[in-house]
């Protein structure tokens, strides 16, 4: 399976990756180009580059952040410590396709009846 973007594309728009995180960049894009295939293998491979350096710069930023990346609601306290965060697409550090990503893909939800 091809690749849809590289480790240079996904620095490109995000920051310059650690060594480590270079690895796991590397093998993100791998996975990325797995899932966006079981979506729409179809897709323009302009339109899978872009949602591969989406997912993955998102899951390697979910890594190091205090307030997940992509969390659409958040809850911390001071005393005692409590936090909650929601997450809207899948879990925090995990591959996933948004909202945004699947319209790109053209899968986006439809309503309908017959």
């Amino acid at each position: 399976m091809a690749a849809y973007a590289t480790v240079e594309e996904v620095q490109a728009g995000f920051r310059t990756l650690t060594v480590d995180e270079v690895t796991v960049c590397t093998a993100l894009i791998d996975e990325a180009a797995i899932i966006i295939d079981a979506y729409n293998a179809g897709a323009d491979s302009d339109l899978k580059k872009v949602v591969t350096c989406r997912m993955v710069r998102r899951a390697i930023a979910a890594s190091n952040a205090s307030v997940p990346i992509g969390a659409t609601q958040g809850t911390m306290t001071a005393g005692p410590y409590s936090q909650s965060w929601t997450v809207s697409g899948g879990s925090s550090g995990e591959l996933y396709l948004g909202r945004t990503e699947k319209k790109l893909l053209g899968v986006s939800a439809a309503i309908g009846c017959s």
